[in-house]
């Protein structure tokens, strides 16, 4: 068994060095540990410093592309090294690196597919008050929107087996961490939640530059996935309230025309029309979009099949 601790960076020669002194050599159940640096086009020493660190694989993006992106791009290189379970962390030595066997137990136990570290958010002290009742909400409106228990969505330390790793895809640039889960969701992958400890903080998130943006952006990609994974019931749920008013106001129009002749409310015809065909149109597209879900999750099997293939001739 080979476990592949992966740690996406952008310009972290000053706290790399701190992050790998914490990540373990050997864990039990692992025949080998490797590490991986993904280096997003960093400015900085941060591949250099990592060579001499002694870290086993390193790619490098020409230019910064993205939190998501430098993830996917670890998921893959991990998946062609014949991991058979890999472990996201971060460079800043947010997450203990001791509670690796921890979030990989699940794994090895055939109990989860995804392993979530959920940090104590309630007794960090650098985060402010909003952020905590932010990172309280988003990971409820996470569980919603993916059917799963999970306490700590934004959360980047994970362990992933290489069954779900196969599976997983990335559409949205800014952060990997909630699109994941909802995906994992909502292809019945077993994602499990795990309490984890966290080290001292080194330096200010870059992901969250201001609260506000923070949370558009995670409304955002949140909503993206509904319509991604459950389009029918999205657009379903939009067009039923137009067919609702529509015929709403029909019936309106109606009632008018027998008791008085239908003078005068011409308008309630027009407004019943125009929603009931807005409604229709919506339901049409999540019919559409429920076609292209069905057709984009047969693609991922005909792709998980294509890696399975290409792992038995290795």
């Amino acid at each position: 068994m080979k476990l592949i601790i992966q740690i996406p960076c952008l310009n972290e020669a000053e706290t790399l060095g701190i992050a790998l002194s914490d990540l373990p050599r050997a864990v039990e159940g692992f025949d080998s540990v490797e590490w991986l640096i993904i280096d997003d086009g960093s400015t900085d020493d941060t591949a250099m410093i990592a060579r001499k660190l002694g870290v086993d694989h390193i790619v490098r993006h020409p230019v910064n592309r993205g939190l998501a992106e430098a993830f996917m791009t670890g998921i893959e290189t991990s998946l062609l090294l014949g991991a058979d379970v890999i472990v996201n962390t971060d460079a800043d030595n947010q997450y203990f690196g001791g509670d690796i066997a921890t979030i990989t137990t699940p794994i090895l136990a055939s109990e989860a597919e995804i392993v979530i570290g959920a940090r104590p958010i309630a007794e960090t002290e650098h985060f402010s008050w909003i952020k905590k009742q932010l990172q309280r909400l988003g990971s409820w409106a996470v569980r919603v929107a993916s059917q799963t228990d999970v306490a700590d969505a934004p959360s980047g330390f994970r362990a992933i087996s290489r069954e779900a790793a196969m599976r997983l895809h990335c559409f949205n640039g800014y952060t990997y961490t909630l699109e994941t889960i909802i995906q994992a969701g909502q292809s019945n992958m077993r994602v499990l939640s795990v309490p984890v400890r966290t080290n001292a903080d080194l330096r200010p998130s870059r992901l969250v530059k201001s609260i506000s943006s923070y949370v558009k952006r995670s409304l955002l990609t949140i909503l993206r996935m509904f319509v991604v994974y459950r389009p029918l019931a999205f657009f379903s749920w939009i067009g039923g309230v137009f067919l609702a008013a529509g015929f709403i106001a029909g019936i309106r129009f109606l009632f008018f025309y027998v008791t008085e002749s239908g003078e005068g409310h011409v308008q309630s015809v027009i407004f019943s029309a125009l929603c009931i065909i807005v409604g229709l149109l919506l339901t049409m597209m999540g019919l559409i979009g429920d076609l292209i879900a069905t057709n984009r999750k047969l693609l991922e099997r005909i792709e998980v099949r294509l890696q399975r293939i290409e792992r038995w001739k290795k």
